[in-house]
């Protein structure tokens, strides 16, 4: 599992595997943000599948999701108010990590 680190408390990744989640809390986070709708790829873990595993290992999870290419308005609220709520380090993933990096930038545009 590779993952890219955007701040101190926020990093992305693509797509989890329920049985990944015990490295991404040995390497220290403690909430898991998944903003990939469930169905978007054959074979895809569900996020109720992914959700079981990061609250099994003792994380918190939040369900944010964004179809791909059209990120709205209420999806950039959500996922402010799931950094601000959420105990970090965040570990957030959709399919490439893009949704979650360029959500990430809109929130500090609109801090500005």
């Amino acid at each position: 599992m590779e993952y890219r680190q955007i701040t101190e408390d926020y990093s992305v990744s693509g797509q989890i595997q329920p049985e990944e989640v015990a490295a991404i809390k040995a390497a220290g986070f403690k909430s898991v943000i998944c903003n990939r709708p469930d169905d978007e790829q054959p074979g895809q873990p569900s996020a109720d599948r992914v959700k079981a595993a990061v609250e099994a290992a003792g994380l918190t999870f939040r369900y944010i999701p964004v179809i791909s290419g059209q990120i709205t308005a209420q999806n950039v609220d959500d996922q402010a108010e799931a950094l601000d709520e959420l105990e970090g380090p965040i570990f957030a993933y959709c399919r490439s990590g893009a949704r979650c990096t360029n959500l990430f930038g809109l929130i500090q545009q609109s801090k500005g």
